[in-house]
């Protein structure tokens, strides 16, 4: 009898180990979670660009010689630095140099004949005086004063035509020199040289109206760039010229710079039809950020439309539904969810009106499999 009872409890024993084996190995495992406190700070209301943006400089110029000919002196090569109105590049004008020295030199001779003329009025003009002189004392015919007058006048006369004929030659100086310029290529501005299109030797032929062709030289200057960013055709009422902005730029990694909106498009590019966006110009804030920038940079842009500090918030990436959070509960070690009213927001963090305290953890991770309201979970560390 005994022996049966002992037969009993052991079966008894074993089968209450394979079910709490069965129990054990079947249970749900609890799901490792990243669990964010809520907190106060900073919260702001921004506006970001649909497609990347492009650092521009605030002068370009792409130039070309006003007439077609052989490049004669090529006088700079890109990345070189020059300052406003330097020679760049000359096309031959060796026959064009002649004449403007001819002009000049028309002018000198002109001056020479003036000169002449003016003496010889000056003096027709005193003998004319002495003469009347003389008449009064019935000393001179009437016939010989007439006829001195008459020089002087005639003097005087040819005096003048030859201070007019020096205008001529003047404007002749000013007309060769101006021909000669088309031929000459020289810097709007100070810049850099970006790009050159020739060599000596090698013929330039300026572009056809309507037709673009490449410039002989791109010069743009560095010391002034900003970026120009398309923002959605959804956001730009809310924008105006003056607000804040942040400035990114892939090229510089997690860096950002602080911007000013320095003008809106007036219009909406329809480029894509279901995506249609507004130009949106920002300047960059300090002019130490743009030392080391290159333009043709792509730059992302974040319009800051509404700011408030110390206001409870929570990470963005934690809203479920819209509304919805899961809040971690630490004395179960499960998850529950929670509704809450929101105000402002931005892709980081999200501001809390009612629903949340401060202090509450909630979870980030929402991506993970098992997580869910009545989960089991574990917070990373």
């Amino acid at each position: 009898m005994k022996s049966h009872s002992s037969k009993i409890i052991v079966t008894l024993l074993i089968l209450g180990l394979i079910g709490v084996s069965t129990w054990y190995g079947t249970r749900t495992k609890p799901v490792k979670v990243i669990v964010k406190t809520v907190s106060k700070g900073v919260v702001e209301k921004t506006v970001t660009n649909t497609r990347a943006g492009t650092i521009i400089s605030c002068k370009r110029a792409r130039l070309a010689p006003a007439v077609g000919g052989q490049i004669s002196r090529l006088l700079v090569k890109e990345g070189d630095k020059v300052t406003a109105q330097q020679l760049l590049m000359e096309i031959w004008n060796d026959d064009l140099k002649s004449k403007a020295l001819l002009a000049k030199q028309e002018v000198k001779a002109s001056r020479a004949k003036s000169r002449e003329a003016c003496v010889n009025y000056e003096v027709a003009n005193k003998e004319a005086k002495r003469l009347k002189a003389l008449g009064k004392k019935n000393l001179a015919s009437v016939e010989d004063i007439d006829r001195a007058i008459g020089n002087a006048l005639a003097s005087k006369a040819a005096c003048e035509a030859t201070k007019a004929s020096i205008l001529v030659s003047q404007a002749q100086v000013e007309l060769a020199e101006s021909q000669l310029q088309r031929t000459q290529l020289t810097a709007p501005f100070a810049g850099i040289v970006a790009e050159v299109n020739g060599e000596v030797g090698e013929f330039a032929t300026p572009s056809p109206i309507g037709v673009p062709t490449l410039p002989n030289i791109d010069l743009l200057d560095q010391n002034c760039l900003y970026v120009r960013a398309p923002i959605d055709e959804v956001d730009a009422p809310e924008l105006q010229t003056g607000m804040p902005a942040r400035i990114s730029l892939d090229a510089f990694g997690k860096k950002t710079f602080k911007g000013t909106i320095r003008r809106i498009a007036a219009y909406v590019l329809d480029l894509e039809k279901q995506a249609r966006t507004v130009d949106v110009e920002v300047d960059f804030s300090r002019i130490e950020d743009i030392q080391n920038m290159l333009p043709g940079y792509s730059a992302d842009v974040e319009v800051i439309l509404e700011r408030k500090q110390n206001t409870l918030r929570i990470p963005t990436e934690a809203i479920q539904n819209n509304n919805q959070v899961l809040i971690y509960n630490s004395h179960s070690g499960t998850l529950e969810t929670r509704t809450f009213s929101k105000g402002i927001a931005n892709w980081v963090f999200t501001e809390v009106t009612d629903g949340l305290s401060e202090g509450d953890k909630l979870v980030t991770s929402l991506d993970r499999k098992g997580v869910e309201a009545g989960a089991t979970v574990i917070p990373e560390e």
